[in-house]
């Protein structure tokens, strides 16, 4: 699987131990996160991510910041994106099994990097539903 990753300065080890996570099962990752604490402006490094998986070069995306809502609705603003921002493994797999999101948002600064590993590990290997949700996930993008 091809996974794309974004992160800004709150997110920088959570990143590493999700793309070692990702490299160990084999899985190929693009990064465009920062690697430093510095501060960054998220938009900088959630708009790759949307690119890649809106493209189709990427399966997945992962993006993270502090709360995970600004990355989240940045993600968002791309057509064919469904980011869902998830703090538990459960959350993670309804969001894939309900609502067919294709990036996680993942708010740092409230969850663990165990946590937010668990969490990816969730949502890619969730498989959508159909059925009664596909309906509504073909209304969430705009006409």
């Amino acid at each position: 699987m091809k996974i794309s990753i974004g992160n800004d300065h709150a997110g920088p080890d959570y990143k590493k131990a999700i793309v070692d996570m990702l490299q160990a099962k084999g899985h190929v990752v693009t990064n465009h996160g920062t690697d430093t604490v510095d501060s960054v402006d998220y938009p900088d490094f959630g708009h790759p991510v949307a690119i890649d998986v809106s493209e189709g070069k990427a399966d997945f995306g992962v993006v993270i910041c502090g709360s995970g809502n600004g990355i989240a609705m940045t993600v968002n603003k791309h057509a064919g994106i469904r980011a869902a921002l998830c703090w538990t493994k459960e959350i993670s797999a309804l969001a894939r099994q309900h609502n067919n999101a294709n990036i996680i948002s993942i708010p740092a600064r409230f969850t663990s990097i165990p946590q937010a590993v668990e969490m990816v590990d969730t949502f890619i290997n969730t498989a959508f539903e159909g059925g009664r949700h596909a309906n509504r996930v073909n209304k969430i993008d705009c006409m």
